[in-house]
């Protein structure tokens, strides 16, 4: 007989940003378990502020290397009313469709979201942007110099604003 062994709690904290929305952007997520973390980031050349703070949970998320009780810590209303309000089990179920018939947008990348949150036991928890939370605060940063990098290595690919 197999022994269940508990999952790990591991706290993500994600962030995204972009310059110009659409843009360059930056995306950057921080895993915590126990005295361990594990921080990614990068950076993509024509996107919105959305499309990097979703990114941003599914490479977390799809970092982990087993099940896990996943809380992911996030300012973005977007991401979490997705969870928190069921918008994306309501996308699925009308075909990708949002309630008034349209589209759901950066719908690749919720198709992605919906694979690798099945994955995990995971809570959406809203924190306020730009305030308290210090990881929430260290990934924004990271997320903006993902922006500034991208723009050093591709200096005519996106004007600043």
């Amino acid at each position: 007989m197999s022994e269940i062994k508990p999952l790990k709690n591991v706290e993500v904290y994600s962030d995204g940003a972009c310059s110009g929305n659409p843009g360059p952007g930056g995306w950057a997520a921080i895993l915590c378990f126990g005295p361990h973390e594990k921080v990614l980031s990068g950076n993509m050349p024509h996107t919105t502020n959305n499309r990097m703070e979703v990114f941003a949970v599914i490479s977390a998320l799809g970092a982990l290397k087993e099940r896990c009780h996943v809380r992911v810590h996030s300012d973005s209303t977007y991401v979490v009313n997705a969870f928190q309000q069921g918008w994306l089990a309501n996308w699925q179920r009308r075909g990708w469709k949002t309630s008034d018939g349209k589209p759901v947008e950066n719908q690749d990348l919720w198709r992605l979201m919906a694979i690798v949150v099945k994955k995990h036991e995971v809570e959406f928890i809203k924190v306020p942007g730009h305030a308290d939370c210090e990881e929430n605060n260290r990934c924004d940063a990271l997320a903006r110099a993902e922006i500034d990098k991208f723009r050093k290595i591709n200096p005519d690919a996106a004007p600043q604003t």
